[in-house]
C-alpha cells in the first residue's frame, strides 16, 4: 500500500479532470490520494469536439450512464467522419470513414479484396462508402444503437460541447473524492534528485505532492518550463496550425434529423469541421497561417456557412503547436492533454492521446511497485501512438487532389515518413496492403480497413493505363448483395434524434 501518496493534477480542463477522474477511480484502493489544482486566471481550449471509439471505455471504467453524461454536454453519436471536396477524382469528390461493426467483417474483406484489383487496372467498384454500415447509417441520420433483436456492436464515437464536459468530469471527480484546488503557479521547487518536491502559488502558498501531472496545456509548465523536455515540432509534415470557431444554430430541417458523422470540408487553405450537438452546430475552420490570414479564414469560413461576412457573431481563434514532447515522463511527473502535444483534429485524436496517456500511465506504474521502473517503456509507446497517428493523419494531405490552391499544391509536397512511402509504394505496386501494415506495426492506431478507406476514397489510383473488364476467371463481388444486406441491417437502428430526445427523458 501507498499510504499517503498523493497525486497532483495540474490545469483542469477536459484532459486535467480526465485523468484526475481515472487516477482517483484506479489509484485510491493503493492509497493515493489526487488533488487537481487549476487557475482561475488561465482560460482552457474548450470548443466543440469529436472523439473516437475509445472514449466510451473511459465513461464505462468510472460507471457513467451514456445518457447522463450525454445529456448533460449536449452529445449526439458519431458513426464516422465524412470527407468532402479533398478529391478531385471523378467519383471520389467525398468519402466516409467508418466506425466498424461485427457485420463488416466480411465486407471489410472484399472492399480491401476490390481495392487490389483495381490497383491492378480492373474495372471494379472500389469506394468505401459501397461496403460498411455506419456509411449507411449517417446517410439515413440514425443513432449507432441498435434494438433488442440484433445482438451485433457497431463501434461508435460522440460529438459533444468541450467546456461542457469538462464541467461534468469536474462535479464527477470532486464528488468521487478528488481535492479541487485553486491557485497559479508561480514557480517550482525540485528536490536534490531532480524530482519536484513542490509548487509555490502566486499568492504565497506551497502545494507538495508525490507525483504531479502537467495538464497545462500548450504552455508545458512543468515538462517543458521545468524540466525543458525537448519538443518534436510536426510542422514539417503538417502545415495546420491555427483555427477559428464559429457556433451555428441548427437549422429547422435538421431538428428532426440531427446528423450522426462529423463533415470534413476542404477549403482554400485547410479544412472547415462541422459538429452536430443537440442545441446548435459546433464550426471551425483549420488552416495554415502561411496560406491565409486570421481574418480572411474567418471570413472564408462565414462565407462557407452562408453567413454574411459582417455578421456579429462571436468567432474564436486558436494558435495550434503541433508536435510532441520527446519524453512524456520525467522524474515524478508525467504530460497529458496539450502539455505533451497535439496533432491537429482532422480525425479527433486529441481525447484519445489523453486518455491513452493516462491508462497506459496506470497500468506501468501500478507493474513498476508504483515506480519509474517502466518509465522509457511508457514514453516509447507513447511517442509511437503519437507517431503513427501523425502518419495517417498526414495521408489525407499526400493524397489529397484539391485544385486551384497553393496551400493543398504545398500539402503534397510534405515530406513522407519511411512507413508512408512504404505503403503507398505497395499501394501503387498492387501489393496486399493489409499485409504491409501488418509488417510495419502501425495498425494499433489505425486499421487496415482505415488505410483502404483513406487511399480508395481519395481515388488515389494510378490514372496512367486504363482500366480494364474482370477477368472471368476472377472471384467477383456481388455489390447488390452487399447493398442488400447493409439496407436490411439499418433497419434495426433507430432515428438520431428520437433516440437523443429518449435518452434526455431517461437522464
Amino acid at each position: 500500500m501507498n499510504k499517503d501518496k498523493h497525486i497532483l493534477v495540474v490545469g483542469g480542463g477536459t484532459a486535467g479532470w480526465m485523468a484526475a477522474s481515472l487516477l482517483n477511480r484506479k489509484l485510491k484502493s493503493a492509497g493515493f490520494t489526487v488533488s487537481l489544482l487549476e487557475s482561475s486566471q488561465i482560460e482552457t481550449i474548450g470548443v466543440g469536439e469529436g472523439s473516437t471509439p475509445y472514449l466510451a471505455k473511459f465513461f464505462s471504467a468510472l460507471d457513467i450512464a451514456e445518457n447522463e453524461w450525454m445529456t448533460a454536454c449536449n452529445a449526439t453519436f458519431k458513426t464516422g467522419i465524412r470527407f468532402l471536396n479533398w478529391s478531385s477524382v471523378r467519383g471520389s469528390e467525398q468519402y466516409f470513414h467508418p466506425f466498424y461493426s461485427l457485420v463488416d467483417f466480411e465486407h471489410a474483406s472484399q472492399f480491401e479484396y476490390q481495392t487490389r484489383l483495381k490497383r491492378h487496372f480492373y474495372d471494379v467498384e472500389a469506394h468505401p462508402d459501397k461496403y460498411f454500415l455506419a456509411q449507411s447509417l449517417s446517410c439515413q441520420c440514425k443513432a449507432p444503437k441498435a434494438t433488442e433483436n440484433f445482438p451485433f456492436k457497431l463501434d461508435y464515437a460522440y460529438h459533444f460541447d468541450a467546456a461542457r464536459l469538462a464541467q461534468f468530469l469536474k462535479e464527477k471527480a470532486i464528488s468521487a473524492g478528488v481535492q479541487h484546488l485553486t491557485g497559479t503557479v508561480d514557480s517550482v521547487k525540485l528536490k536534490n534528485d531532480g524530482d519536484i518536491e513542490s509548487l509555490h502559488l502566486a499568492d504565497g502558498r506551497r502545494v507538495q505532492a508525490d507525483f504531479f501531472c502537467d495538464c497545462t496545456g500548450f504552455r508545458s509548465l512543468l515538462m517543458q518550463q521545468n524540466y525543458q523536455v525537448k519538443f518534436i515540432s510536426y510542422q514539417h509534415r503538417l502545415l495546420n496550425d491555427a483555427a477559428v470557431a464559429l457556433p451555428t444554430e441548427l437549422p429547422t430541417e435538421i431538428d428532426k434529423a440531427i446528423p450522426s458523422a462529423t463533415q470534413s470540408y476542404a477549403l482554400s487553405s485547410g479544412w472547415a469541421w462541422q459538429i452536430p450537438l443537440t442545441n446548435r452546430y459546433g464550426n471551425g475552420y483549420v488552416y495554415s497561417s502561411a496560406h491565409i490570414t486570421a481574418e480572411q479564414a474567418e471570413a472564408e469560413l462565414k462565407q462557407h456557412l452562408g453567413l454574411d461576412k459582417n455578421a456579429e457573431i462571436p468567432a474564436r481563434h486558436l494558435k495550434m503547436r503541433v508536435g510532441r514532447l520527446n519524453k512524456h515522463w520525467q522524474h515524478n511527473c508525467i504530460a497529458i492533454g496539450l502539455s505533451q502535444g497535439f496533432i491537429e483534429p482532422l480525425e479527433a485524436t486529441a481525447l484519445h492521446l489523453v486518455q491513452y496517456m493516462i491508462d497506459q500511465f496506470i497500468t506501468l506504474y501500478q507493474q513498476g511497485g508504483y515506480s519509474n521502473k517502466y518509465q522509457d517503456e511508457l514514453n516509447h509507446k507513447v511517442n509511437r501512438q503519437f507517431d503513427n497517428i501523425l502518419d495517417y493523419v498526414s495521408m489525407h494531405y499526400l493524397t489529397n487532389s484539391y485544385q486551384n490552391s497553393s496551400y493543398w499544391q504545398d500539402a503534397r509536397r510534405v515530406p513522407a515518413s519511411e512507413i508512408q512511402n512504404q505503403i503507398l509504394n505497395d499501394w501503387h505496386r498492387g501489393e496486399d496492403l493489409a499485409a504491409t501494415l501488418t509488417r510495419l506495426r502501425i495498425t494499433d492506431a489505425y486499421s487496415s480497413s482505415s488505410w483502404h478507406c483513406l487511399l480508395a476514397g481519395s481515388g488515389y489510383y494510378r490514372q496512367d493505363q486504363q482500366l480494364r473488364p474482370i477477368d472471368v476467371n476472377i472471384e467477383q463481388i456481388d455489390q447488390d448483395k452487399i447493398s442488400d444486406f447493409i439496407r436490411r441491417c439499418s433497419l434495426n437502428y433507430p432515428d438520431h434524434n428520437t433516440y437523443l430526445k429518449k435518452m434526455s427523458a431517461q437522464s
